[in-house]
């Protein structure tokens, strides 16, 4: 495992980039984002651990990042003061390329849009609506979508559909928008507490899963969502990321993708919802507070990336995801 301390911060949102599968960035904040200022963290994974490449302070606390899909130097955040940042890697200046100032409360999820033919973000917010931006046409939003009841804390695109994107509100919804009609296409009634997190599964457009304050994940079909797929209970406390992937090994491997990881105090926990039977595989235990981001390394098979409350990033591989080892002949 390989850790990088960043004193007085608190992790928020991690992500790898699409581009150099051996680079990372963390969205930080002092003071668990309550008060004070947020800092960008770019970080580079070493052969012994990883490396600071540099840094991007803001005047307000950071709660997420996400990597352009076009440009290997260029990232995005969200802040409490409900701006957008555009960063530089390559930019020699410390302050941001451009500030996207629309929303009127915390931008709590950004994220940018993997389809071809588009360079769209979608950014997520409390004052309860969702934005989509054109970067490439100056600084106001294409459209602003509303309908939830309460605030956004996840938005992503779907990384099959162009123009469609879910979001999680503390109302206890998923809803489902299309860009170009500006509508909420399916409104799903997930949880009856606050969803912190989504995610969609790269391998079934049709799959999407969410985490709740109910401590349980919900693995949803979108053509069929009178109930959900499969209901995950374990956690104790209420479930802060989820993120979906297909792995290639043992006991991840079916004709359905079925993992997940997902996290909350302290540890997470991977979990295959294709099992009908003991469905959790992992338990990892490696910080000390709330575990906030969390990624999946689709260039480095097995490897895990997460951040925390406890002022760590920490890279991995959890045993469940490692290949087994070489069968007797």
């Amino acid at each position: 495992m390989k850790t990088f301390k960043f004193p007085a911060r608190h992790g928020y949102a991690v992500e790898i980039s699409p581009f150099i599968p051996t680079r990372l960035a963390c969205a930080t904040s002092q003071y668990y984002g309550i008060a004070g200022c947020g800092t960008l963290l770019v970080l580079e994974q070493t052969e012994t651990g990883i490396a600071l490449v540099k840094s991007f302070d803001w005047n307000d606390g950071l709660f997420d990042v996400t990597w352009s899909e076009s440009n290997e130097h260029i990232l995005l955040t969200g802040g409490g003061d409900g701006s957008l940042q555009v960063w530089d890697t390559a930019n020699p200046q410390p302050g941001p390329l451009q500030v996207l100032k629309e929303h009127t409360q915390e931008v709590y999820s950004v994220d940018w849009s993997q389809t071809r033919e588009e360079n769209l973000v979608v950014s997520g917010s409390w004052d309860r609506t969702a934005k989509v931006w054109d970067l490439s046409r100056g600084g106001q939003s294409l459209c602003t979508l509303q309908g939830h009841e309460g605030v956004i804390y996840s938005t992503l695109w779907s990384p099959h559909i162009p123009g469609c994107f879910a979001s999680a509100s503390g109302d206890g919804t998923l809803r489902v928008w299309d860009v170009k009609t500006g509508r909420c296409r399916l409104a799903i009634p997930a949880h009856k507490a606050e969803i912190l997190s989504c995610d969609w599964c790269k391998y079934d457009q049709n799959v999407i899963v969410t985490g709740a304050v109910d401590c349980s994940l919900c693995v949803w079909d979108l053509r069929n969502v009178r109930q959900p797929l499969s209901r995950l209970r374990g956690h104790s406390y209420a479930i802060r990321r989820v993120k979906v992937m297909k792995h290639s090994f043992s006991p991840i491997h079916h004709t359905r993708a079925g993992g997940i990881a997902s996290c909350c105090v302290c540890f997470h926990r991977l979990w295959d919802y294709s099992r009908t039977e003991q469905p959790l595989l992992e338990t990892l235990e490696h910080h000390s507070e709330f575990v906030c981001g969390l990624d999946f390394n689709l260039q480095i098979p097995n490897q895990v990336v997460d951040c925390s409350w406890d002022e760590t990033v920490k890279i991995y591989t959890p045993l469940c995801l490692a290949a087994p080892p070489p069968s007797a002949r």
